[in-house]
Parts: structure tokens; sequence; C-alpha cells
């Protein structure tokens, strides 16, 4: 299926407006607070529904279940025959009480969970937690881009401050800072003023948004039926902010979505995911996570629904 590609940054790296996020794919560890474990038959179902939709592009990290993840997702495309240019994996390296001299001894681990498919985009998973400064582990990671190891340099949850010092880092071995994976949502739009958004923009910066969905909030199920919040783990309920009185301050952007959905034949979850990678140009895109296969199939459909000017602007303007 041919997909509209955008830039990853100023990197030579070309990826979908939408990828897949592999959260949902590591098992015992950090991850499973979040999400049942899955089997390699369901990661592999959902890796080809978002491959047969056109999503060219992988996010994971060292976090989920150390290399599981990764482990899971390159396990599922090399059974379905994806070729090693066919498609982008991003992953993450774990600051927390290291140095940033481990960025470099870990890279063969993340290689050798990837199976043969090369770290397109590697990423400081944040900006707190390491013994080292945030100066050094940026010149670690680009230590790494130099000998050939990644393509790409990103960061995640780092402020604009932290972003435009990571930029300027990396200048000085002539290398774009190609990402910065923060929360964004029609819930969650603090890049607006906070000064990332206006950053990002200023440097060439793709920003990656994570819980797109904002946990599953805008699906607009659990505002049919309350009592699936029970089916949420308590550490996504308590981080999404789920209530009752979340539910009535979302209820007006909810039914908006519903309005739009109904006029374009698609999901509440289509349009949400198509307003946060049109509204915002080509600076932002997407990584949905899923647990089953259509989840897969309802985000990678988002990236063939237009919403006009007009709708983009009312649901901007109902977000609470």
């Amino acid at each position: 299926m041919a997909t509209t590609t955008r830039r990853l940054g100023r990197t030579d790296l070309e990826i979908t407006p939408i990828g897949l996020g592999c959260m949902p794919f590591g098992g015992p560890g950090i991850a499973n607070r979040y999400y049942p474990t899955l089997d390699q038959a369901t990661a592999t179902m959902i890796v080809r529904t978002a491959l047969d939709g056109g999503v060219t592009w992988f996010d994971t990290a060292e976090m989920y279940g150390r290399g599981y993840s990764e482990r899971t997702l390159t396990t599922a495309l090399h059974q379905l025959g994806a070729g090693t240019g066919d498609v982008v994996i991003a992953s993450k390296w774990t600051p927390w009480f290291r140095t940033a001299a481990s960025i470099g001894r870990t890279v063969g681990d993340r290689l050798a969970a990837l199976q043969g498919y090369p770290l397109g985009l590697h990423q400081i998973h944040m900006p707190h937690g390491s013994l080292s400064s945030l100066a050094s582990q940026v010149r670690a990671m680009a230590q790494l881009h130099r000998q050939g190891r990644i393509r790409a340099v990103g960061v995640s949850n780092f402020s604009a401050a932290q972003m435009e010092r990571a930029h300027a880092v990396l200048a000085e071995y002539g290398i774009p800072l190609a990402s910065n994976q923060v929360q964004i949502s029609l819930l969650e739009r603090r890049i607006e003023r906070d000064g990332v958004l206006a950053a990002a923009r200023r440097l060439g910066v793709t920003l990656i948004a994570l819980a797109p969905l904002h946990t599953g909030l805008l699906t607009g199920r659990f505002h049919e039926d309350p009592t699936l919040f029970r089916d949420v783990r308590r550490i996504r309920r308590r981080l999404a902010g789920f209530s009752s009185a979340t539910l009535t301050r979302t209820a007006p952007l909810i039914d908006e979505l519903r309005a739009v959905a109904a006029a374009h034949g698609a999901t509440l979850s289509q349009v949400a995911l198509s307003w946060l990678t049109s509204y915002y140009g080509d600076t932002v895109v997407a990584i949905p996570g899923a647990s089953k296969p259509r989840h897969a199939d309802e985000s990678a459909g988002a990236m063939s629904l237009h919403l006009t000017q007009r709708e983009l602007d009312r649901l901007a303007d109902v977000t609470p």
C-alpha cells in the first residue's frame, strides 16, 4: 500500500505519520504493569496488520522487557518476510542509575535483540536518572552515529530547554537531533504552551506523540460504558486521570469526535489520530499502541482520513 511519508527531523529517514508503539509487546517487567503479555502469534498478527495498513515504522525500547519487545517485534518482522530496508525501528536507552558509557556498552544488546534489523532511531528515554550529564549522554549517542551503529539520534520526554541543549551538542558533530517523544493528544496539548512545539519547529525536530489516544479515552468507549474503566490497569488509569469527573469534562469533545467521525464514516480514534498528525503540520507523528490486530488496523486507517481545516479547528476549540 502506497502511503505518504514524512522526513524524520532533518535526517534521511522517511516514516509514515502513524507508527506502531510496541510497549504492549514488552512482556514481563515494567511494560507488564501497563499491558498484559501478548503471545508471539498475536504480536505477529498486529505487526502484519500494521504493515498491510501502510505503517512503516515501529517504536520500542530497552525498558520494555529488556529486549523482550524488540525481539517480539523483529521475530514478527522476520516471520512476515519484511526486509531490513522496508521498515524503520526506533528504540531507547534507559538512563536510570547508569553513566553515559552504558550507551555504547549496551548498543550491542539492542542490535542483538533487533535480530539483524538496523537501529534506525536511538533515543535517550528520559532526561533524568542518569549518573552522567545530559551532554555526555548525547555525545555518546553521537559516537554511535559516527560509527554507523545507529542512523539517527532522538530524545524522549525532553523539555524545550533540554531539547535545545541536545540539539546544540549534536551540532558539534554535524548531526541533527531527529526527534523528541512526548505526550501529545487532543487532551494533552501542553507543547503549545511550554515551548516544545516552537523549539521543534525552529530546530527542525519531529515530535513523536506518545499516548495519542490518551490511554483509550479518545476512543469514546469509556464514555459509552464507564464500567470498562475496571478493565484498565490501575497505573494507566492513574496516569490518564480516569474518573467520572474526567468523563463529564471531556464529553463535549467526544460528542464532536462522534459528529466528525460520522461525517467521514470513520471511528473516533481515527479522527483523533488524523487531527494529531494534521493540526500541527508535518511536525507531529504518532505511535498508538495495539494489543489486538483491529487496533492496528484502525490506527493505520487514520492515514487515509483527511479532515477539513474547519473540522481541525472545531476539535481544537472544544478541547477541555
